[in-house]
């Protein structure tokens, strides 16, 4: 469906986006031995001697821990998404514009976020934040729980990312909604632990 540009008039402040740690204990070299076995077995890297099927078992545990991860993430995301679509059915001259959808939120964080939410976000090494949060988005409009590692195909793990990418875009393309951009809309972004310790400020304060 298609998506509407006019300019708005205003300034309006949205709830924060707070990010929480993944509870996944995966080891950073799962990671890692994921990265190196998909160079090994494309033939970018001399391979160790290391069997392809044992390659393969580490390429697809790799993945895997990917898509949780993003599942996780993309749940946070619509979280805060929610939260915003509030606001604007709180907001009475946001609720008459009739066409601020989900989508317009998420659009907003994966095209046009406010400058403090993006340097925020490369600071802590994101720098393809966009890919991040779409993906995790798009993994979150089919499954209400990461699915387990044997119910999903070789194929699909290998290429997650572009079935991700193509769950974005159908999510984006469900209703027509209006583009928003950081002129007219601002928020924060925290890590879950930083916005408890400033919540625990604030009320020592208070």
């Amino acid at each position: 469906m298609s998506s509407t540009t006019a300019t708005l008039n205003g300034l309006w402040e949205l709830p924060p986006l707070i990010l929480y740690p993944f509870n996944e204990r995966i080891p950073p070299s799962t990671l890692l031995d994921s990265s190196k076995a998909a160079l090994m077995l494309s033939g970018l890297v001399p391979n160790d001697g290391t069997d392809p099927d044992d390659l393969k078992r580490r390429l697809l545990a790799g993945r895997y821990a990917e898509v949780r991860m993003l599942f996780f993430l993309g749940k946070d995301v619509l979280r805060w998404v929610e939260q915003c679509q509030d606001v604007v059915q709180r907001t009475p001259e946001l609720a008459e514009i009739g066409d601020l959808r989900a989508q317009s939120f998420a659009g907003l964080l994966t095209d046009n976020p406010p400058e403090n939410v993006r340097s925020k976000l490369v600071k802590w090494g994101v720098a393809d934040y966009a890919s991040v949060f779409s993906r995790g988005i798009g993994l979150n409009s089919v499954f209400t729980e990461p699915p387990r590692f044997d119910l999903l195909t070789a194929p699909f793990l290998c290429s997650y990312h572009h079935y991700a990418d193509a769950l974005f875009r159908s999510y984006m393309a469900l209703q027509a909604h209006r583009k928003i951009a950081q002129s007219n809309f601002r928020f924060e972004l925290y890590a879950s632990g930083e916005y408890s310790r400033m919540l625990e400020e604030q009320w020592g304060k208070s």
